[in-house]
């Protein structure tokens, strides 16, 4: 889990600390922690992680999640659903998602619609999938867009319509998902636009080769 910015949150003056080793980083990291920061408290977290110490991880991301930070506890969400240093328990991850989500983290939102899309900890929703897909794919997240465009395609919680599902296929196949840029060569070959079709097969090709070398 890759850290985002945390807009809204004081920052931390700990310049040098990455040109430390990682006991001298934690040390200092751990310090402003303990006095409440927020940052640190986060920083803390992923140092740990990274360090595959999950327990302390979600400690860390447990208390500056417990203050609001939207990424930590969206972390915390994943070490719950993935049963790392905590008990697995879905409907944890599933609570820790939906604050990231209405904090507006994008990543969150995405996850919490594919909890209504599957029923999973939360009654199978589609509307409230495609609801919480849209949040997400209107920031940009490629994932999100695609799944709102197979939502289109499928008709599911939406009627049915190519043209959206067009349009969100392409924005996610723009920032290069292979499986965007697939199912847009799909709805290209419904229309009969074998040209487009043959030339987004293509392009996920590559992608599935540079993945995937022979």
């Amino acid at each position: 889990m890759s850290p985002c910015g945390s807009k809204g949150y004081d920052t931390i003056n700990l310049s040098g600390v990455f040109s430390m080793d990682n006991n001298e980083a934690m040390k200092w990291y751990r310090r402003a922690a303990e006095q409440g920061h927020v940052q640190a408290q986060f920083d803390l977290g992923s140092l740990c992680e990274q360090q595959h110490d999950h327990q302390q991880s979600a400690q860390w991301y447990r208390m500056a999640a417990e203050q609001g930070h939207a990424q930590a506890q969206f972390n915390l969400g994943v070490l719950c659903d993935n049963g790392q240093g905590v008990a697995q328990d879905d409907g944890e991850a599933t609570r820790w998602y939906r604050l990231a989500a209405e904090q507006g983290l994008a990543v969150a939102q995405m996850t919490l619609g594919n909890r209504y899309g599957a029923g999973r900890c939360v009654p199978q929703d589609d509307m409230d999938a495609v609801k919480w897909y849209r949040l997400a794919a209107d920031q940009g997240l490629a994932e999100a867009q695609f799944n709102l465009g197979v939502m289109y395609d499928r008709g599911r919680g939406v009627l049915q319509d190519d043209q959206e599902a067009i349009k969100w296929y392409s924005l996610a196949a723009e920032q290069g998902l292979a499986v965007a840029q697939f199912n847009l060569g799909l709805v290209y070959g419904r229309w009969r636009h074998y040209d487009r079709e043959a030339k987004w097969y293509r392009v996920a090709a590559d992608q599935w080769q540079r993945v995937r070398p022979i």
